[in-house]
């Protein structure tokens, strides 16, 4: 935003300081005059007959005012710019960091030496805000590197298919209308985990009345199937746990756990457990697999979009698009709640969502 040019902050406090020095030294001389001056006669004798008279008294009085107000004046102007300019040193620490985070390097920080005031305060929060935005900058450069890749796979691999059923026509047509449809349906079901995560990372959600526990056992009864293909034992316990938001995308975040934790369990003999309650002001989900023994370095990067967890049993048929845990993670920050991932003692994972209870 271009400015008009004006006076400088220091400027400014300059003159404040030498006109409020300046004000205290009007106020001496006028203390002087009312309570000294105004009672000496004004006659020849002055007073008891020993002392000047009061035109005397000014008259030397006044030269002597007078070059003590210059001084003042002058002694305002010089202290004033130097203790404005240690004053606002610490604000040109500030206005030079921001400059080069404008000019594209987040990773500057002031790191402000002193004892706390505010200043330091204020360089503390900027220090603290340039690095939650570098985190977040580096983040989205991630996802667009890794979403950009994961869009590329599914279209070269249909470039490939279709190459070579164009140099060997005598190749069977349904084998090739069925390896592309496989890779197509991937690429869609990629773009829309990509929309529903983008939908969820804007923070805008339309608010409702929602039963946790009903959603649990609406995702349970729609991949029960799947579980059962992997001989997995899906059940869900609690009661009733009211919670404010979306129901289409909390839906979306009870389907993507218990999908995640029957794909990545135990080849066959299995346990998902999918437990729902109140607590206190908030409404508790916990999804709980059996499975391998998760490394506890690895629990925090499962959250990270295009993360899948090398070290999870998973078949090909369900290797996902590793945007799971990066949508529930998303719709749990739009719904202003908590999530938390912990490893079994003896294997699998533990999730735990915490929402804000209906009031």
């Amino acid at each position: 935003m271009r400015r008009r040019p004006g006076p400088s902050a220091r400027l400014k406090l300059t003159l404040s300081y030498a006109g409020f020095l300046l004000l205290a030294g009007a106020l001496l001389l006028a203390v002087v005059w009312m309570y000294l001056l105004r009672y000496v006669p004004d006659n020849s004798q002055g007073l008891l007959g020993v002392s000047p008279n009061r035109y005397l008294l000014v008259r030397t009085f006044a030269p002597a005012a007078a070059v003590a107000m210059a001084g003042l004046l002058v002694f305002g102007l010089l202290g004033g710019w130097i203790l404005a300019g240690r004053m606002l040193a610490p604000l040109t620490q500030i206005a030079d960091a921001a400059r080069t985070a404008g000019n594209g390097s987040l990773s500057h920080r002031i790191r402000m030496a002193g004892r706390q005031d505010e200043f330091r305060e204020l360089s503390d929060t900027f220090d603290s805000m340039l690095e939650q935005l570098e985190s977040h900058v580096a983040e989205q450069q991630r996802f667009a590197a890794n979403a950009s890749h994961e869009l590329r796979t599914p279209l070269a691999i249909s470039r490939t298919l279709l190459d070579v059923a164009r140099k060997d026509p005598t190749r069977d047509r349904d084998e090739l209308v069925e390896r592309l449809h496989a890779v197509n349906t991937r690429a869609i079901d990629l773009t829309e985990a990509l929309l529903l995560l983008s939908r969820g990372d804007r923070g805008h959600v339309t608010r409702e009345s929602v039963d946790l526990s009903l959603l649990a056992e609406e995702a349970a009864e729609t991949l029960l199937p799947l579980a059962e293909r992997r001989r997995i034992t899906l059940d869900v316990t609690g009661g009733t746990a009211p919670t404010s938001g979306s129901a289409e995308l909390l839906l979306h975040l009870v389907t993507n756990l218990v999908q995640n934790a029957v794909v990545h369990n135990h080849p066959a003999g299995g346990t998902v457990t999918v437990h729902t309650e109140p607590h206190g002001d908030t409404s508790v989900l916990r999804v709980e697999n059996s499975g391998r023994r998760l490394p506890p370095e690895l629990v925090p990067t499962l959250t990270e979009p295009f993360r899948r967890g090398t070290e999870r049993v998973r078949t090909d048929e369900h290797a996902g698009v590793g945007l799971g845990l990066a949508i529930v993670r998303s719709i749990v920050r739009a719904h202003d709640g908590t999530l938390d991932l912990a490893p079994r003692p003896a294997g699998g994972l533990l999730v735990t969502v915490r929402l804000p209870g209906r009031p």
